[in-house]
C-alpha cells in the first residue's frame, strides 16, 4: 500500500483511533470498581464526620472507613416528602446516596413528587440528612447531623469548584462547620435556617454567620439547607416534637415534686 496516499492516512488514523478507544474502555471499566469504592468511602467520610465521630481526614483506608460506618449505623432509609419511610438502605453493603444520588433528589425536591431522601441513624442516636444546592462555581452539597433532642449536632460541607479562601472554606474552615452546633431547625421561621451576611443576630437558634467575601457560596449553601430542610420537615419536626415532649415531661414531674 502507498503509505502517502490518502487511503493510507485515513485507514491508518482509523486504526489508531479504534485501538486507543478500546484501550480507554477496558481501562475505565477496569477502574470504575476501583471509582465507585472511593465515591463511596469518600461519602461515607463526611457522613461520619457530621455526625462528629472525627474528621473527615481520620479515615484515610476505604476499607477502615466502610468498616465503621457498618459499626455505627443502627438504620439507613429513605423517605418521600411526607415524611413517609420508602425504602430500607442495605446498611450491609453500606448503600448510600452519592452526590449524583443527591443531584437527582434536588431535581425531585424541586418538582415536589417522587422524592426517596436518605435519613442515616446512627447508634449514638444522631440522625444525618444530605442537602444538595448550587454554589457560585458550582454544586455544593454537605450534610447535617441532628441529635434526639432536636439539636444540631455536627455538619459537614463539600464543593465542586468553588473560590478557595473564599467559598471554600465552606469545606476547609472548621470554625465554620462549628457554628452549627447546639443550633436548630426552626419551621415557625420563614428560613428553617439560616446563613446571614454581617452576622447572625444574638440569640437565635436557627442562625449562623455567613463567610466573609464569599456572599454567592454562602447563599448557594443556605439554599441548599432550607430546600432540603423543608423537605425533610416530617423527619426533622418529630425530633423537634420529641425533645418538646421530653421538656413537658421533665416540668410536669418538678410540678409533682413541688
Amino acid at each position: 500500500m502507498n503509505t502517502n496516499s490518502n487511503a493510507y492516512t485515513v485507514i491508518y488514523s482509523t486504526i489508531i483511533v479504534v485501538v486507543v478507544a478500546a484501550v480507554l474502555a477496558f481501562v475505565a471499566t477496569a477502574l470504575k470498581p476501583m471509582q465507585t469504592a472511593n465515591e463511596k468511602a469518600e461519602t461515607i467520610s463526611q457522613i461520619l464526620t457530621a455526625a462528629q465521630f472525627g474528621e473527615k481526614a481520620s479515615w484515610t483506608d476505604n476499607n477502615a472507613t466502610i468498616a465503621f460506618y457498618k459499626e455505627n449505623i443502627e438504620k439507613a432509609y429513605t423517605v418521600d416528602l411526607e415524611g413517609n419511610e420508602v425504602k430500607d438502605l442495605d446498611i450491609a453493603d453500606a448503600e448510600v446516596y452519592s452526590t449524583s444520588d443527591l443531584k437527582a433528589q434536588n431535581y425531585a425536591i424541586r418538582d415536589g413528587a417522587g422524592a426517596k431522601l436518605p435519613v442515616y441513624v446512627f447508634k449514638n442516636g444522631v440522625k444525618v440528612i444530605p442537602v444538595y444546592g448550587a454554589g457560585l462555581w458550582g454544586p455544593v452539597w454537605g450534610y447535617i447531623a441532628v441529635g434526639s433532642e432536636g439539636n444540631i449536632a455536627g455538619a459537614y460541607f463539600d464543593h465542586a469548584s468553588e473560590t478557595p479562601g473564599l467559598g471554600g472554606k465552606i469545606k476547609d474552615d472548621p470554625s465554620f462547620r462549628a457554628q452549627f452546633i447546639g443550633k436548630k431547625f426552626d419551621f415557625s421561621d420563614e428560613k428553617p435556617f439560616a446563613i446571614v451576611k454581617g452576622g447572625a443576630p444574638a440569640g437565635k437558634d436557627n442562625a449562623i454567620d455567613a463567610i466573609t467575601g464569599a456572599t454567592m457560596t454562602s447563599n448557594g449553601v443556605d439554599a441548599a439547607i432550607n430546600t432540603w430542610a423543608k423537605a425533610y420537615e416530617k423527619v426533622l419536626s418529630a425530633e423537634i416534637s420529641v425533645e418538646q415532649t421530653e421538656v413537658s415531661a421533665d416540668e410536669a414531674e418538678v410540678n409533682v415534686e413541688e
